[in-house]
């Protein structure tokens, strides 16, 4: 008679609640990795794709991330303004102004395409990833909530330790700043103004006093 093989050996009764219960066991008795979010915010990596964030100084409305997206997900509306010549006798050059730019994240499949074509570095991947909303038409964000996120982006890492500061910083800055002169330019006015207007009241004050 032929001896039976290995695999028609009879089971040893309880054998498989045994093996289920020694699993059970070693899983018990391991250190757990649970995040307690969002109590405790997990580490992302640098390069995590969260959200798209806008830099809108760069865009130029060429409309290039909204034909190459295969989702057809990015609105875009621009008009065009005439700007007038930079020097006597120039010609006047037109150029497009970004009127609305939304990004409907209920059908972004956060390919990257749209900020792999951006030849002009307006689009960058942010690792924000808290914008959940109840309803999903509430997903369509717009330009300023897109610029926002863009504050969240991570700076590019340094070339080299010599290496000049990111153009992007560069004229994020140089934009506040001007921002910040123009606001002190318009209290310098109020102020000089209001100090006019006093100036004006005493001068009126004086001639009435020496007639009394």
């Amino acid at each position: 008679m032929a001896a039976s093989s290995p695999s028609h050996r009879p089971r040893i009764p309880g054998s498989g609640l045994a093996k289920g219960l020694a699993v059970t066991l070693r899983t018990m008795t391991r250190k757990h990795g649970t995040e307690q979010y969002p109590d405790t915010l997990p580490e992302l990596p640098p390069r995590t794709r969260g959200v798209i964030g806008l830099f809108e100084e760069n865009c130029t409305v060429c409309m290039l991330c909204a034909r190459e997206c295969p989702d057809w997900c990015i609105y875009i509306d621009s008009h065009k303004e005439t700007v007038p010549p930079a020097a006597p006798g120039g010609r006047e050059r037109s150029r497009n102004v970004l009127d609305r730019f939304a990004i409907d994240f209920s059908l972004c499949m956060y390919c990257g395409i749209c900020i792999e074509v951006c030849p002009f570095d307006a689009l960058f991947w942010s690792p924000e990833f808290e914008y959940a909303e109840t309803d999903i038409h509430e997903l369509t964000h717009e330009r300023d909530k897109l610029r926002e996120w863009m504050w969240t982006v991570p700076a590019p890492p340094a070339l080299d330790p010599g290496a000049e500061e990111p153009k992007e910083i560069a004229a994020a800055r140089k934009t506040a700043e001007k921002q910040a002169a123009a606001a002190e330019a318009e209290a310098a006015e109020a102020a000089a103004a209001q100090a006019a207007a006093a100036q004006a009241d005493t001068a009126r004050t004086d001639p009435e006093e020496g007639d009394a």
